[in-house]
């Protein structure tokens, strides 16, 4: 039976991963067991130039040479120390992924779309591992410098296992992991695999069930069918639409979560069950805890955040979800949806707000 080919994001990657992201990953685990075995020393750079030759070899030169140029910029802007100018060259090297000219000319470095794509995705998420790089680097005083050096960003950017898709992992939190030595148990680490590869294979074999068999995807691409059913069915297709989401990004955080369980780091949670979700905070805090966790300590607890006025908690909780649609791509479709989460997340907070008075507690 045919698949729905509607959904970009699963036959975008599961093409890729088939033909040769999985192999290159399975290499990761193989370097990096090794290393862990023999040289556990010396197991981040080797991990590191390991990541360095992935990129060569799926991105080509120019593809690398693009990701070492915005991690060299990064760290340059990073030694003023000055946050909001670490910000700007963010947004500037973000920006720089949307102008048209530039577009262009690295399409042209391509045979194929799919290839140009999967650059474009790279250096999206590269752009916010930098961000957080260079932010701590702010944040760090002199005598932390050492561990915040410009051979540590590139072994943060260019960990292969987070490379192409995330998850996110906070700068401090993957310092402080890889630089942890454990004592290394083949027999441990084997049962961790197996186990893991079960989980995501259960995981993989649902989601293609059901591309094969419920056609959600294509039902949204067509109006008529839509405009001809009732409003409980409209509301089954939706949930049935987040629940393949949710289904759908097991398996790709799943994966590179499995990796870094390998490499002795403690990974991101995975999503929670949307169905388990009844609120947009809720939803989040534990979809993609690793974006969460940098949107939070990056931009919403620097900018006041829930311990600032009325005002200033709805400017951060706007410029977080501002940030947010923007990364995503800056389309007017993020915008509204940008918009949209913001007034869910504030009207909850409104609520739960006005639900803490004395008075409204003892009238309940």
């Amino acid at each position: 039976m045919p698949q729905d080919p509607m959904d970009f994001e699963w036959s975008y990657w599961t093409e890729w991963g088939r033909e040769r992201i999985l192999w290159l990953l399975a290499g990761h685990l193989l370097v990096s067991q090794v290393s862990r075995l023999l040289v556990e020393k010396y197991k981040p750079w080797c991990l590191m130039v390991y990541g360095m030759a992935a990129c060569w070899l799926l991105l080509g030169i120019k593809g690398f040479a693009v990701i070492l140029l915005h991690a060299t910029i990064s760290f340059a802007v990073a030694q003023f120390q000055l946050s909001l100018l670490t910000w700007i060259c963010s947004l500037i090297l973000l920006s720089t992924l949307r102008i048209p000219a530039v577009e262009e000319a690295k399409r042209k470095w391509y045979d194929t779309e799919n290839e140009y794509y999967l650059l474009l995705f790279t250096v999206s998420v590269r752009c916010l591992f930098c961000t957080s790089f260079s932010l701590e680097y702010c944040w760090h005083g002199p005598a932390q410098k050492s561990s915040h050096s410009f051979l540590w960003m590139l072994a943060y950017v260019f960990y292969y296992p987070m490379f192409h898709n995330g998850p996110l992992m906070n700068f401090d939190e993957f310092s402080k992991q890889m630089r942890r030595q454990e004592a290394f148990c083949l027999r441990t680490n084997l049962s961790i695999l197996i186990v893991g590869i079960i989980r995501i294979f259960f995981w993989w074999c649902l989601a293609e069930l059901m591309i094969h068999l419920m056609y959600i995807h294509a039902l949204y691409s067509s109006a008529p069918p839509l405009k001809a059913v009732s409003y409980w069915a409209l509301g089954g297709l939706a949930l049935a639409q987040v629940l393949f989401f949710y289904v759908k990004y097991l398996v790709l955080y799943g994966v590179p979560a499995l990796l870094l369980q390998m490499d002795g780091l403690k990974p991101p949670a995975l999503p929670c069950c949307v169905s388990l979700m009844h609120s947009f905070t809720k939803m989040w805090r534990s979809f993609d805890v690793g974006l969460h966790c940098f949107l939070v300590r990056y931009i919403y607890v620097p900018m006041g955040g829930s311990q600032s006025s009325l005002l200033g908690m709805l400017f951060s909780t706007a410029l977080t979800f501002a940030f947010v649609s923007y990364w995503h791509g800056g389309q007017s479709y993020l915008w509204y949806w940008g918009a949209l989460n913001w007034l869910g997340v504030i009207v909850e907070s409104g609520v739960k707000r006005m639900l803490s008075i004395t008075l409204i507690q003892d009238l309940i």
